[in-house]
């Protein structure tokens, strides 16, 4: 049984154009660690750059720290503006334990963030940030 050629030519579409958003889609892998730290391999100082309204996949492994919250997140992962602290919305990320993905997109707007961990982790729980760039 043979496919028509205006089908396979809308399937092969189909699977280029996912393929490319797919390409086109920035990955960071980060380690929320058991000593309360934030972590992306290769960096002593983890930091993270985007381009404004990038799409990015953020691949979050949580080890569990000292303590955790009620709802079993071990560690947040909260995206804030360095200047006035104000949250950005769809970054509050709750982690449990293990290695999730989340899909987000970049703030539109460019300049200085801070992630946070908003669960209190362990004694430590105040060093547990990064700094986060948007470019324009």
């Amino acid at each position: 049984m043979s496919v028509p050629l205006h089908r396979t030519f809308w399937i092969v579409c189909v699977l280029l154009g996912s393929a490319l958003a797919q390409a086109q889609t920035h990955v960071v892998e980060i380690v929320a660690d058991k000593d309360s730290r934030f972590k992306i391999a290769g960096q002593s100082k983890p930091e993270i750059t985007l381009k404004a309204g990038e799409q990015v996949v953020l691949r979050i492994t949580a080890n569990k720290a000292k303590t955790w919250n009620r709802d079993g997140s071990i560690h947040g992962f909260t995206l804030m503006h360095a200047g006035n602290r104000m949250k950005v919305p769809g970054w509050n990320l709750a982690l449990m334990p293990g290695t999730h993905e989340f899909h987000l997109t970049a703030p539109s707007e460019p300049g200085d963030y801070v992630v946070v961990c908003s669960v209190i982790c362990s004694e430590e729980h105040e060093n547990m940030n990064m700094k986060l760039v948007v470019l324009p």
